[in-house]
């Protein structure tokens, strides 16, 4: 499996592993009978800053999970993962420690920590679009 591959892989298995972390921790609320099953607000803000923490990373995951998987399905199938392999699995490295970091921490240390991530992100992905697109024209 090409790195581009993988990379996809684990975007999404880090998605679906914040999805069962938040849904566990309701789920023990509700089992504790401290919550009820219908009680949560989707922020999370309503149980805890942990809890809103892990809503936000759960959500910055899947708001940029289709950006990156078109990118990476494109290369794919277009046989162009030599665009996209050398840097996937640091684009994959980044959204998980800005996962992490948001996790851990709302400083403004860690906030800077988490947006210097995303821009590490956002530009690699900018530079995929800028060569992927240019195959268009040549």
């Amino acid at each position: 499996m090409s790195p581009s591959a993988l990379a996809l892989v684990g975007y999404a298995a880090w998605t679906l592993l914040l999805a069962i972390i938040l849904l566990s921790y309701r789920t023990a609320l509700v089992l504790a009978k401290r919550r009820a099953a219908n009680s949560f607000s989707p922020s999370g803000e309503d149980v805890s800053p942990f809890s809103a923490r892990l809503c936000r990373a759960h959500a910055n995951c899947y708001e940029n999970l289709p950006v990156f998987a078109a990118l990476i399905l494109l290369a794919l199938v277009t046989n162009h993962a030599a665009i996209t392999d050398p840097l996937a699995r640091w684009v994959l490295v980044a959204r998980v420690a800005q996962s992490s970091v948001h996790l851990i921490s709302t400083s403004e240390i860690a906030v800077t920590v988490r947006g210097s991530l995303y821009w590490l992100q956002l530009l690699a992905q900018a530079y995929w679009v800028v060569r992927l697109g240019l195959l268009g024209f040549g």
